[in-house]
């Protein structure tokens, strides 16, 4: 079974656009890999990604939203470390 990733994001906040960006980011370059993109709807400025209950990236922890490449770089990390994400891994 593929691994699944769920963003949870503020409805409050309005933030319903970004996650949408964001998992369609993460299906187009995992889309061998992950079993799906779920977007669970929160509150209080919640902006939080995980995977099998692991936290990859959380709004509140940085106190910023996730790059679309480095959010790219741990969820490879995390599922596929051996993956070459192409221009998602270098500098450019």
């Amino acid at each position: 079974m593929k691994p699944r990733i769920e963003i949870e994001y503020c409805t409050q906040c309005r933030w319903l656009p970004r996650a949408c960006w964001m998992a369609q980011e993460l299906l187009t370059t995992f889309e061998a890999e992950l079993g799906g993109v779920t977007l669970v709807p929160g509150s209080g400025g919640t902006f939080e990604v995980r995977s099998e209950n692991n936290i990859i990236f959380s709004r509140s922890e940085k106190g910023r939203f996730p790059e679309s490449k480095e959010l790219k770089q741990l969820i490879r990390d995390h599922i596929a470390p051996g993956k070459d994400l192409g221009h998602s891994d270098s500098g450019q």
